[in-house]
């Protein structure tokens, strides 16, 4: 299969009446294909993602046209979304708390690969926090820096642990043992 072939198909499973933010629709997805704008196709694809279910099926297109184009961002973030499609989404407004509160002294990386701690409210036997792990995908930006507030997605490593969390609940971010930031949930779904 090659890149337009891929584009194509992905473009034939997403409904009709779908429109992004920004008023684009799977038409104006076709002509770029039509007119070998595959690049722009796949971001176009990737932002249609919103108003329908999108099966792993449809992420598994966008990825390997991302790959076959050699867009490992954009294959990135493909693959971040089939995973939400699969487990659900997360997302929140993390506010990092700055070296001189106790935090970080780096930025956190954007792209899903920092894996910190999250108290999002579960208790050990002993009534200590049962902190949890989940990657960080920092919305909108390359990376959050120390002190910083920033919408982000996060991808819970034991998601069905997660099902209880609902907007305007406050998790805290840990690396050890004090907190590093607080997040308040602003989406939490099951799946897609």
């Amino acid at each position: 299969m090659d890149v337009a072939d891929a584009l194509a198909r992905a473009a034939a499973m997403v409904p009709a009446d779908v429109v992004n933010e920004a008023g684009v629709t799977v038409v104006d997805v076709r002509e770029h294909v039509d007119h070998d704008e595959w690049e722009v196709a796949l971001d176009l694809l990737a932002d249609l993602d919103t108003g329908w279910q999108p099966p792993t099926a449809w992420w598994d297109l966008l990825i390997d046209s991302a790959e076959l184009m050699g867009l490992s961002d954009a294959a990135a973030w493909c693959r971040w979304g089939r995973w939400e499609s699969i487990h659900g989404i997360v997302r929140a407004e993390l506010r990092l708390l700055s070296p001189a509160e106790g935090g970080r002294r780096t930025p956190i990386p954007g792209k899903g690969v920092l894996r910190p701690l999250w108290d999002v409210g579960r208790r050990t036997a002993a009534g200590d926090p049962d902190l949890l792990v989940a990657r960080i995908w920092v919305e909108s930006a390359p990376a959050l820096p120390p002190g910083a507030t920033g919408s982000v997605r996060l991808g819970p490593l034991s998601p069905a642990l997660w099902r209880h969390l609902q907007p305007g609940m406050t998790i805290t971010m840990h690396e050890g043992r004090p907190m590093v930031g607080t997040a308040t949930i602003i989406e939490a779904s099951n799946t897609r």
